[in-house]
């Protein structure tokens, strides 16, 4: 038995983890993936405060270094479920079962991907999910969205202030976002779009040249060439072991705001797998440092 478990060890759970040891609470982190997180995927990261540039990885390492520094227990392991017994919070995993005060749910989201023949390869060479990250790595040069809800009309507004064009790729034969973002793009001078249409490939050597796509309505296919391609057909939270014992939304991501209250008493959530409108590493040290406040008064 600890005082608080934390499912998740990236910039949300890592955090969460550093201000409740700080608190003199005994903590074991799981985590069934990277130690990190998906920021350990992003080569370079200009946008996290104190840091002029610093790679995923390098972050995540320092992270990793100060929680253990302070006494943190880290596992690796896949959990499947939570029971909740009395005050005691069972979190069970393939290999056992692990027991605490307080849970911290910070197992983030993953962004979808289109599933097609060198995608992953690409990932962090060519192909992002984040325009706000890694839209400056494009300036002066054409690039590519695909989707046509609201989070893709966001990357190409944004990314068309500094990359010479823009091409958005949608599915269906309209954009889907709201409708002042879908006028703003249609708007924009340097964007372009592309209706029913899919991926089907990328034209690659050392770096991304272009993406392949095919209409869906005439199969006719060609290559846009482009730099850089941005992923943005939604996101897949990592909640479904916690399905049946806390609230979710229709996306399935933890009910909560700011506070990191669950409706379950002593579970609290963190980061990208709880509702919220933004999904940055920023905000998810904020989540972690509010959760981990939240469960050591829990704790008491």
């Amino acid at each position: 038995m600890v005082d608080l478990i934390v499912i998740g060890a990236g910039p949300a759970g890592l955090t969460a983890a550093l201000y409740a040891l700080r608190a003199g609470k005994t903590v074991t982190v799981l985590e069934k993936g990277v130690f990190g997180g998906q920021m350990t995927y992003s080569p370079k990261l200009e946008n996290y405060p104190g840091f002029l540039e610093i790679s995923g990885n390098e972050l995540a390492d320092k992270m990793m270094e100060q929680v253990l520094s302070h006494g943190a227990e880290l596992e690796m392991e896949t959990v499947t479920a939570l029971e909740t017994v009395g005050e005691t919070k069972k979190v069970i995993t393939e290999n056992g079962h692990f027991e605490a005060k307080a849970v911290i749910i910070a197992t983030g989201a993953a962004h979808r991907h289109l599933g097609v023949e060198g995608e992953e390869a690409l990932i962090g060479n060519g192909i992002s999910f984040c325009a706000v990250c890694d839209g400056d790595f494009y300036k002066g040069q054409p690039v590519a969205v695909i989707g046509g809800g609201n989070s893709a009309l966001q990357e190409a507004l944004l990314l068309s202030k500094t990359s010479s064009r823009v091409i958005i790729v949608q599915n269906l034969s309209v954009l889907t976002g709201e409708q002042t973002s879908v006028d703003k793009v249609l708007a924009t001078d340097n964007i372009e779009v592309i209706f029913n249409s899919v991926v089907t490939g990328f034209e690659a050597d050392t770096a991304l040249k272009g993406v392949k796509i095919k209409n869906t309505e005439n199969g006719e296919e060609q290559i846009i060439p482009c730099e850089g391609v941005f992923v943005a057909i939604g996101l897949i939270p990592d909640t479904a072991p916690f399905r049946d014992v806390i609230e979710l939304d229709s996306y399935g991501y933890v009910k909560a705001d700011e506070s990191c209250l669950t409706n379950i008493p002593g579970v609290f959530t963190a980061g990208d797998c709880r509702t919220k409108a933004i999904r940055q590493i920023s905000t998810a040290i904020s989540d972690g440092a509010a959760a981990a406040l939240a469960a050591c008064k829990y704790i008491g």
